[in-house]
């Protein structure tokens, strides 16, 4: 049973004007924080800016659907409670709704008690949700989101293993390197669980993934009215991880204008949203990781030198999964414990056989590459062995890679081809350009089965840019599952 007194700050996106309000009166009288918006993209910027506990959002409205906005926000690991408003009770409705996600849909006209107990149901979920973290938080300090965790017994591993534990309960930025996949973001987490910050959180941003112009206010947060679009101030991630450990994610790739930025944190302790004036103080532990070479980017200009002493007190390197083959079993193994019940129909075993085949792959893609591997053979297999040609795949990928030239060859081959005809072309970059945008695009909405929202974010553009690509492409959108 949840406090009547609780409150908690909710977000209504409709376009009707009547139903905001009858809405927002509603909920203000049972003593909860209201904002009301008229539109999808509206709904969309305000669950990825400011953090609420409820949503109720329209099906039908302006910009993106309801459910849109609903997918588009889990998609990006949020977890509002949503509640899907319709105007007509049908099983489509329903089913798509909770297939998203949403805690629950609302009927239009609806009744003051059913807004009542839906936000009665969402402060019990709230409730639920806490309980769960704490739990999470006392069962096995070690283990990462998701049930993720450092596994093997190879020498360098254990080299790991050994620094985790001497710098976790010392305060000092610690730098980890190693190639994509070798599970960076895992000894981060290790860190961060092994330390006394354990019970604070762990804040993680990948500043490879991030537009460059968004990535400040990130970092550091934003004042309203900071810049276009900046409807509400934003905490940012250094004050989100205030009092536990910031993961600085392909740190290499960070700009140059803004490691002066984050050098200044780092040395005076302080943050200065975007559009601000007063400095906050900050208590984080910062650990950052790249699979660039450093050293390599200070020479070259592109990365501040002394940013980079401020970042690696303590070094860590992460060996490639080919230069501690001793671990591809325990990792194998590992693996197939762990996805055989949700992927398989029952207990599957791997030989030694299959792991003797595992080892002669080179693994560019290195842990992750392999946990893939296994998840592939445990879906395919009809059988409860993973025999040795169950990972046949493996050979024809690395031949395919080999034989396969890469992007770049193709493009300048496209460039030369132009050129062939004896005659200098013109619109050389826009003639390419076509070539190369189509089958990107259509991959990108193969693989989000035409979700546009999805695809818009997975490539980084907007919503409304993609839409008017597929109309001048002429691009058939894949039927939706």
């Amino acid at each position: 049973m949840t406090d009547s007194t609780e409150t908690m700050r909710v977000l209504i996106a409709d376009d009707e004007p009547s139903i905001r309000f009858v809405l927002q009166e509603v909920l203000e009288g049972l003593g909860h924080s209201v904002m009301a918006v008229e539109d999808g993209d509206a709904a969309a910027r305000e669950l990825g800016g400011e953090r609420y506990d409820l949503a109720f959002l329209d099906i039908r409205m302006p910009g993106p659907t309801g459910i849109e906005v609903l997918e588009q926000h889990r998609a990006a690991g949020g977890d509002v409670a949503i509640v899907i408003i319709t105007a007509q009770n049908l099983l489509e409705n329903a089913v798509e709704s909770m297939k998203a996600g949403a805690l629950d849909y609302l009927v239009k006209p609806f009744a003051l008690a059913e807004v009542k107990a839906l936000t009665e149901k969402a402060l019990s979920t709230r409730a639920l949700k806490e309980e769960v973290r704490s739990l999470r938080r006392a069962v096995g300090r070690a283990v990462a989101p998701g049930g993720d965790r450092l596994v093997g017994s190879s020498p360098a591993l254990l080299e790991i293993f050994k620094t985790v534990g001497k710098v976790a309960p010392r305060n000092v930025p610690v730098l980890i390197t190693g190639e994509s996949g070798t599970g960076k973001e895992l000894v981060a987490h290790a860190i961060h669980a092994a330390s006394p910050r354990a019970d604070g959180p762990f804040i993680a941003i990948n500043a490879a993934a991030i537009p460059r112009e968004l990535l400040e206010s990130e970092l550091f947060g934003h004042e309203r009215g900071a810049f276009t679009g900046a409807i509400s101030a934003r905490a940012g991630r250094f004050r989100e991880a205030s009092g536990g450990t910031l993961f600085l994610d392909e740190i290499g790739d960070m700009p140059v204008d803004l490691q002066a930025k984050l050098l200044r944190v780092l040395q005076s302790g302080e943050v200065m949203p975007v559009g601000g004036r007063d400095l906050e103080r900050v208590d984080v532990r910062i650990v950052a990781a790249t699979h660039r070479d450093l050293d390599e980017r200070v020479r070259g200009g592109e990365f501040r030198e002394d940013l980079l002493y401020r970042l690696r007190v303590v070094p860590m390197s992460i060996p490639p999964l080919r230069e501690r083959s001793e671990d591809i079993r325990t990792l194998a193994l590992h693996f197939n414990e762990r996805y055989a019940p949700e992927l398989a129909e029952g207990p599957v075993s791997l030989p030694e056989a299959s792991i003797a085949r595992l080892k002669r792959h080179d693994w560019p893609g290195n842990v992750r590459e392999l946990e893939n591997a296994i998840k592939r053979a445990l879906v395919l297999s009809t059988n409860d062995v993973l025999a040795p040609e169950e990972f046949e795949f493996l050979a024809a990928r690395a031949e395919k890679t080999i034989s396969e030239p890469s992007l770049e060859v193709l493009v300048m081959r496209e460039v030369e081809s132009l050129f062939d005809t004896g005659e200098e072309p013109s619109n050389v970059y826009h003639r390419v350009q076509e070539r190369i945008e189509r089958p990107l695009l259509e991959a990108i909405l193969d693989r989000t089965q035409g979700n546009q929202i999805r695809a818009a974010a997975l490539l980084g553009i907007n919503r409304n840019t993609l839409r008017k690509k597929i109309t001048e492409l002429g691009i058939e959108l894949p039927r939706r599952i």
